[in-house]
């Protein structure tokens, strides 16, 4: 998988126009040469597939091979896919999976135990990330990120949590993650071909400001720019409408896995 580029965005592009929203800070709403959603028909289902196939198959041929059909996940009612496509011509350039522990744990969660204060806020976890080759691929990379951390923002989520094999787990320390056990030993993850991966967290709330005292190249990104071409139409899983997992209250988390 390609580094992450954060100096690729360090500059508004060329169509980005700004606003101000109330008092704050100008804000930059960027049009971006694709549009990202969430997965609404079979059709849609295997384009996502398709691209999730292709990323898998450049970095883990053999696990890739898993990959080629859709996975019982996929059609979990607690589960949502987003799908990054071209506004040129409709080209399928991304697609991330994000599924909830309100019926049943996580599939992480079948490798590893999490700590109590993670294990018992209301969880999602994010795999299935697979892009294109290239610039673009970049690009959309980083605007499905965001669209994780909107869904995360618009669901009351306060913690991320990325599971990233070497060198990705480098990308999610760019991005300000920490890890969630201090030995920082990989884990072997069975539903990601038994690979060892770095379990890392991120909270929500103090996100901007942490990204802000940093001086991230990626704060205008995520935190000072509007993309109208991410559109997650507000969705909520029908089953965070029925309570929190377990008996449990208040603060949630979610897991995120880069693929390819």
């Amino acid at each position: 998988m390609a580094h992450i580029a954060l100096s690729s965005i360090r500059q508004p592009a060329a169509n980005a126009i700004f606003s101000r929203a109330g008092i704050g800070a100008p804000v930059a709403i960027e049009l971006l040469p694709f549009t990202v959603r969430p997965v609404l028909t079979e059709a849609d289902l295997h384009k996502a597939v398709a691209v999730r196939h292709a990323a898998y198959a450049r970095h883990l041929p053999d696990f890739a091979r898993s990959l080629k059909q859709p996975e019982a996940a996929d059609h979990d009612a607690d589960t949502m896919i987003l799908l990054a496509e071209s506004k040129a011509d409709g080209t399928v350039l991304g697609s991330v999976r994000i599924q909830t522990n309100f019926r049943q744990p996580l599939h992480i969660e079948a490798s590893v135990d999490l700590p109590l204060w993670l294990a018992t806020q209301r969880l999602a976890e994010v795999t299935r990330l697979g892009i294109v080759e290239g610039r673009i691929g970049r690009q959309v990379k980083l605007a499905l990120i965001k669209a994780c951390f909107e869904h995360c923002e618009q669901n009351g989520v306060d913690t991320a949590v990325v599971s990233g094999r070497a060198p990705i787990d480098r990308q999610y320390e760019q991005l300000l993650f920490t890890d969630v056990f201090a030995s920082r030993e990989p884990v072997t993850l069975r539903h990601v071909g038994n690979l060892p991966h770095r379990i890392m967290y991120f909270d929500i709330a103090s996100g901007q400001e942490r990204w802000e005292a940093a001086r991230h190249p990626l704060l205008d990104f995520f935190c000072r720019t509007r993309h109208p071409d991410i559109d997650l139409g507000r969705h909520v899983p029908s089953v965070w409408k029925h309570g929190l997992p377990r008996g449990q209250q208040g603060a949630g988390a979610v897991v995120v896995g880069l693929a390819a």
